[in-house]
């Protein structure tokens, strides 16, 4: 049987991807806070300063996740930057999976490969539709090493060092994640041949697990004053 679960990364810092179960089938998800905590609104055109499991109306407070607030976009000729729990900018290409806030898991009960990893954020309703009065910025880590010193895995599903941008004024798009990422994330490709990198396999495509984890920094811009309930992230896999 295959399922597709999230998971606050809280505990990724041990190294075996430890994670904590996010509800989202009750209407729990991640939300955005200010930097002063749970319950303080975000600016309008300002990232968020904290992140926490919540409810689907941002009433309840759970566990407090890492932060990743978007610095610059980046573009084609250069690279995104993330501020990590309120720190100077750091290139996404040096973020590491157990500084981002979600882990997106995969699970079957025989080993498989995933293909056509694609994930949106629409308004809970529709796919189609964008989420209501707010712009998020999504990047999808492959840094197992803790080091930010060291380069992500080059067996990516998106190339760009870039933030991926969900805008309600853009063409809904989906954005690609990578293919049978294995357990942990730690399955890489014959292009990484320095251990350091912290991979486990290099099958590429082609590996085949029961588990494939994916970690995802995300960054939420309101764009209108007041709570965004309209608000969800989209996962979606094929499996063979």
């Amino acid at each position: 049987m295959a399922e597709i679960t999230f998971h606050a990364n809280i505990n990724g810092n041990t190294g075996t991807s430890d994670s904590t179960l996010i509800p989202h089938e009750l209407g729990s998800g991640v939300g955005f806070y200010g930097t002063n905590g749970f319950g303080i609104s975000v600016p309008v055109g300002s990232q968020q300063g904290t992140t926490w499991v919540t409810n689907g109306v941002g009433t309840e407070k759970a566990a407090q996740l890492n932060n990743t607030a978007m610095a610059d976009v980046g573009d084609e000729n250069s690279a995104g930057t993330v501020s990590i729990n309120g720190g100077g900018s750091v290139n996404l290409n040096n973020l590491p999976n157990y500084l981002c806030p979600l882990n997106i898991r995969f699970t079957h009960t025989e080993a498989v490969k995933v293909q056509n990893c694609k994930l949106r954020i629409f308004d809970r309703s529709d796919i189609d539709n964008h989420a209501d009065g707010v712009t998020t910025y999504v990047y999808e880590a492959r840094h197992p090493a803790h080091s930010q010193d060291i380069n992500q895995l080059s067996f990516r599903g998106r190339p760009e060092n870039y933030w991926e941008v969900f805008d309600p004024d853009l063409i809904m798009t989906d954005m690609p994640f990578t293919a049978s990422p294995g357990m942990s994330g730690l399955n890489s490709n014959s292009s990484d041949t320095n251990s350091s990198l912290g991979y486990s396999t290099r099958d590429g495509v082609t590996h085949t697990s029961t588990r494939h984890d994916w970690y995802v920094a995300l960054s939420s811009e309101p764009n209108s004053v007041g709570s965004k309930t309209s608000y969800g992230l989209y996962f979606t896999v094929e499996y063979l």
